[in-house]
């Protein structure tokens, strides 16, 4: 059946979650001698490992209080630079462990004097085998193209990462991350109405800020892979600038909130862009959206409800519009870059 295994996936997550947070401790003791007195951080990703690591970005400089940036796998592979990474933690990321310039990149940054960390879901790949420790996900095979059950897996890892340095959720928060969860998973019938919603649309702009940002991208690129959903994701600040023209055509916009630092300005700028002719639609835990999560939840851990929540939105489209979101027409479960 159609998408069958991409909701068995989805429905894994409590439980694989939950068993990943038990291992709290263990990760802790591996990462902090990596993470003491660290001159900055790099973090190495592509695609929805890529939209997990800005959400690790925020709550790395966070936890660190040191520079943390997204590295270009291209300065080493195209350009052939030669960059030192003494005093740097770099941190690969790739759900499968397999994608070989993420390899090549942290080989690299180790010869070059960085402390290399893999977060992955096979602790037997490539990636696995060339870190100095390795936040291993073990979700079990994911069968299903778009990525699920490891992408919420990379946010607690991240999660795990900043923990470990020293700023992480409370031990309560993180028990009730799971069946948080479970809750969104046992609530689908909100998505319904924005399934319907984005039917007949062409294109779309998802939208947040701070911690949620991460979130908003995947949620694009899973609307892209399930749906063929021409959708772009913004930060709220960047589209006050050039792009909020775009409001004007009508485009319609899901946007993301939860109650935190982020909060107000990305409801701001909804009003904003609703009152320039934008079809705006809010999830999140606030005032006025489509449907939402707990609110009891911390913002950083905020992402892993908001995914879940876009997780279930591409699915629903895709049935609707007649596709198989378990195989989305010319894509394969590991991209070779």
């Amino acid at each position: 059946m159609p998408g069958s295994l991409m909701a068995a996936e989805m429905a894994e997550q409590p439980e694989r979650l939950a068993q990943l947070i038990g291992r709290r401790s263990t990760i802790a003791a591996a990462l902090g001698p990596l993470l003491d007195g660290v001159a900055g951080t790099v973090i190495v990703a592509r695609g929805s490992s890529d939209h997990a690591a800005t959400v690790g970005r925020y709550l790395l400089e966070m936890a660190t209080r040191r520079p943390v940036a997204s590295a270009s796998p291209s300065v080493l592979d195209l350009y052939h630079v030669d960059t030192s990474f003494t005093g740097y933690l770099v941190v690969g990321v790739s759900q499968s462990g397999q994608t070989p310039e993420i390899s090549r990149y942290l080989e690299h940054a180790a010869h070059r004097g960085a402390r290399t960390v893999a977060v992955t879901n096979d602790a037997s790949s490539p990636l696995a085998t060339l870190a100095q420790a390795v936040v291993e996900l073990r979700v079990g095979e994911e069968r299903a193209v778009p990525a699920t059950k490891t992408v919420t897996a990379e946010l607690v890892g991240f999660g795990l990462l900043a923990a470990a340095a020293g700023a992480g959720p409370s031990p309560e928060d993180w028990a009730r991350l799971p069946e948080q969860v479970a809750a969104v998973l046992s609530d689908p019938d909100p998505v319904d109405d924005l399934a319907d919603w984005l039917l007949d649309a062409r294109r779309l702009a998802t939208v947040a800020r701070g911690l949620l940002f991460g979130a908003a991208r995947e949620t694009s690129l899973k609307l892209q892979e399930t749906a063929s959903l021409l959708a772009t994701a913004f930060s709220a600040a960047d589209l006050r600038h050039g792009p909020i023209a775009l409001a004007g055509s009508g485009i319609p916009v899901l946007a993301m909130a939860h109650p935190g630092a982020a909060c107000a300005d990305t409801l701001d700028l909804c009003a904003t862009l609703s009152a320039r002719g934008a079809d705006v639609r809010l999830i999140g835990p606030v005032a006025g959206a489509s449907c939402g999560w707990d609110a009891g939840a911390p913002e950083m851990l905020a992402p892993v409800l908001a995914v879940v929540r876009a997780q279930q939105l591409a699915h629903r489209l895709s049935l609707l519009l007649g596709l198989d979101p378990d195989h989305p027409a010319g894509l394969s479960k590991v991209t070779p870059t």
